[in-house]
């Protein structure tokens, strides 16, 4: 059980370095979340992005990662309030790099369209398209 759960981390570590080395070739702002410290609050996304103008929030999972209730409603939160908000899981890493594209040339609806894409597997029917409404 132990050596699942390092593993894990350790793919998890590996992809989010991915992730970080994307985002700084594009040329996006970006902070690294260390949540769960006697200082920090729990359940905040791994990584604080903005790409393109947007504010993006990354949860970074391992392949066999679970996100917690608590980081499933902070995502949840930010994506009704306006921002874009992921699970993102390793085979879903071309699909981060086309909703930073998005973001890039300022095409906000396809990017929300992709991030729902990315989400629908924590959200069946993508309950947190906009605000009050869909696009």
């Amino acid at each position: 059980m132990l050596g699942s759960w390092l593993n894990n981390m350790v793919s998890e570590k590996s992809f989010e370095n991915r992730i970080k080395k994307y985002l700084k070739e594009r040329g996006c702002w970006f902070i690294k979340y260390w949540g769960g410290g006697q200082f920090t609050k729990a359940g905040i996304p791994d990584l604080i992005v903005c790409c393109g103008g947007r504010f993006l929030a990354i949860e970074v999972k391992g392949d066999k990662g679970k996100p917690s209730e608590l980081q499933l409603y902070n995502i949840r939160k930010i994506n009704e309030e306006g921002g874009i908000g992921i699970i993102l899981y390793p085979n879903q890493f071309e699909d981060l790099k086309k909703l930073c594209e998005k973001l890039k040339r300022y095409n906000y609806h396809d990017a929300r369209y992709l991030a729902n894409k990315i989400n629908e597997r924590w959200w069946c029917n993508a309950v947190f398209l906009f605000k009050g409404g869909t696009f």
